[in-house]
C-alpha cells in the first residue's frame, strides 16, 4: 500500500471520526475509491456529510453493511472500532487486509517514529518529548492519539522529521508492520475492560508496539512496573529503563535529587529534580521516560532542562484551575481510569473532595478504598457509574450523589474548607454526559471559575 499502489483501490474506512475522517481524505487525494461505514444516523453527521459529499466520498451510515465489507481491497479501521464486530471478521475470514489508521500512516510516512504508549501518562510523556526534541533543534511532529491523526501529518513529513506518536491499545491492534525507532511502554493497568476480556488480552495490545522491531530500535519500559519487567523479553530492540525507585543499569533513574541517565558509555546528572515544576510521582515517571528517550536522540542536556523547567503539564491533567477562600480546585478530567485517579489522589496528602463518576469501563472502584479512607474527606458522585461507585465505596467517607457537573461542582464548594483540594479525577471516561475529557474538563473549570 505506498502511495503508487492507492490509485484506482476500493478501501473502506471504518469509524467517522477524526482518524476515520483523515484516513479517508489522505486516501482519497491519492486517487482510491473510498467508502467510509458509520453506525450513527445521518442526524448526528450532517457537517461530516457534507464536507465528505463535496470531496467526493463515498458513504454508508446508520449501520455496517456486510456487503460494504466483502467488497473492497483493503479496511482501515478507526481506533474506536473493535476487530471482533461482525463485518470485520467476515472480511478477514475472505483473506481482506484489516489495518489500523497508525499502520496506513506508517507506509507512507517520513522520518523516525517514537512510539509511546500505556496505561496512563501518554499525552504528557509525548507532549514534553516533543517539546525537548523541538528545543534541541530537530524538526519534530506530535500525533496520534493526542488529537492529531498520524495520517495527517504524512504530507508534512520529511526524511529528517521525529514524529513523537501517542498510541492507544485501540490503535495497536492491527499493525503487521508499523515499527517505532523507538518504542516506550509507560506501564500497564487494567483499563477498557468493557472492550477487552481479560488483562492479558488488552496487555498483548499494547505490547504490538514492540511487535515488528529489530535490534537496532530501541525499547523503553518502566522498571517499576511488575509487568513490563516480567514481559520485556518481547522486545528485539536494545532494551532501556527508567525508573523512580530503583538504579537501573541502562536508562534513567533518580539518585540523590538527580535525574540520571546511564549506559554502557555515559553516565550523566541531567538534571535536579527542584526544577520539575508539575506534581505527583507519576510525573516523575513521564519525565524519567522522556529523559530516557531524549538521551537516545543524543539531545544536549540544557535542552532537557530547559524544558522540563517550564513545562507545566497539560491541559486536564492535575490542571490547577485557581485557589479560593483557602481552597485549590485541580482539573484531572483526562483520569479516566483508577490507575491515574489514583496518582492524581496521592499528589495530596489529605483533605481532598474528591469527584468521580461517569462513564463504567468495567471497572472495579473497590480498589480506592484504601486511598480514600487515607486522603479523602468526601465524596462527590455523578454520571452512570454513580450508583455503582457507591455500592463499592460504601462505608469509607460521607458521599453525595448529583446530577451535572454544575451540581459536582456547587456540592464540593459547600463542603470544603480551606486547606482542602477540590479533586476532579472521574476514573470513568466522559462520554455519558460530555463529547470527551476536554470537553468535561472544560466545564468543570467554567464552573469553578464562576464560583464566587
Amino acid at each position: 500500500m505506498e502511495v503508487r499502489v492507492f490509485k484506482g483501490k476500493k478501501i473502506l474506512v471504518v469509524g467517522m471520526g477524526l482518524s476515520g475522517l483523515a484516513s479517508a481524505r489522505y486516501l482519497q487525494s491519492k486517487g482510491s475509491i473510498v467508502t467510509i461505514s458509520e453506525e450513527r444516523p445521518r442526524q448526528e453527521l450532517e457537517s461530516e456529510l457534507k464536507s465528505l459529499k463535496v470531496q467526493g466520498i463515498n458513504y454508508e451510515v446508520g449501520g455496517h453493511q456486510v456487503e460494504t465489507f466483502l467488497e473492497t481491497d483493503c479496511i482501515v479501521v478507526s481506533p474506536g472500532v473493535p476487530l471482533n464486530l461482525f463485518p470485520i471478521k467476515k472480511a478477514l475470514n475472505q483473506g481482506i487486509e484489516v489495518i489500523s489508521e497508525v499502520e496506513l500512516a506508517y507506509r507512507v510516512i517520513s522520518g523516525k517514529i517514537i512510539g509511546i504508549t500505556g496505561s496512563n501518562g501518554k499525552t504528557t510523556t509525548t507532549t514534553l518529548v516533543g517539546k525537548i526534541l523541538k528545543s534541541a533543534g530537530f524538526h519534530v511532529q506530535v500525533g496520534g492519539n493526542i488529537g492529531v491523526p498520524l495520517i495527517s501529518l504524512v504530507q508534512s513529513s520529511t526524511r529528517e522529521t521525529i514524529n513523537v506518536v501517542e498510541l492507544s491499545s485501540f490503535q495497536l491492534e492491527a499493525i503487521p508492520s508499523f515499527r517505532p525507532d523507538i518504542a516506550v511502554i509507560l506501564n500497564i493497568t487494567p483499563d477498557h475492560m468493557d472492550r477487552y476480556d481479560s488483562l492479558e488480552n488488552y496487555s498483548r495490545a499494547k505490547f504490538n508496539i514492540l511487535s515488528n522491531q529489530v535490534p537496532q530500535d530501541f525499547s523503553v519500559f518502566n522498571y517499576d512496573d511488575p509487568l513490563l519487567r516480567q514481559f520485556c523479553e518481547k522486545s528485539s530492540g536494545k532494551r532501556y529503563w527508567f525508573s523512580t525507585d530503583s538504579l537501573v543499569s541502562r536508562g534513567s533513574y533518580i539518585k540523590k535529587g538527580q535525574m540520571v541517565f546511564c549506559d554502557q558509555r555515559r553516565l550523566e546528572s541531567v538534571m535536579d529534580l527542584d526544577i520539575v515544576g508539575v506534581k505527583g510521582v507519576h510525573n516523575l515517571e513521564n519525565i524519567a521516560a522522556a529523559v530516557t528517550v531524549s538521551s537516545l536522540m543524543k539531545c544536549n542536556v540544557s535542552a532537557v532542562r530547559e524544558t522540563v523547567h517550564s513545562f507545566r503539564g497539560i491541559p486536564h491533567r492535575l490542571e490547577k484551575v485557581r485557589e479560593l477562600n483557602g481552597v485549590e480546585y485541580y482539573n484531572d478530567s483526562k483520569a479516566t481510569n483508577l490507575a491515574s485517579t489514583q496518582k492524581a489522589i496521592r499528589a495530596f496528602p489529605e483533605g481532598i473532595v474528591l469527584i468521580l463518576g461517569g462513564r463504567d469501563k468495567g471497572s472495579d472502584f473497590s480498589v480506592l478504598r484504601p486511598l480514600i479512607i487515607q486522603r479523602v474527606k468526601s465524596l462527590i458522585l455523578l454520571g452512570e457509574a454513580s450508583q455503582k461507585i457507591k455500592s463499592q465505596l460504601d462505608g469509607t467517607v460521607p458521599v453525595e450523589q448529583v446530577s451535572t457537573m454544575h451540581d459536582a461542582v456547587a456540592a464540593a464548594f459547600r463542603c470544603s474548607q480551606p486547606g482542602n483540594v477540590v479533586l476532579l479525577a472521574p476514573a470513568c471516561s466522559s462520554f455519558d454526559m460530555f463529547d470527551n475529557y476536554n470537553d468535561r474538563g472544560n466545564t468543570f473549570r467554567e464552573l469553578v471559575s464562576q464560583l464566587q
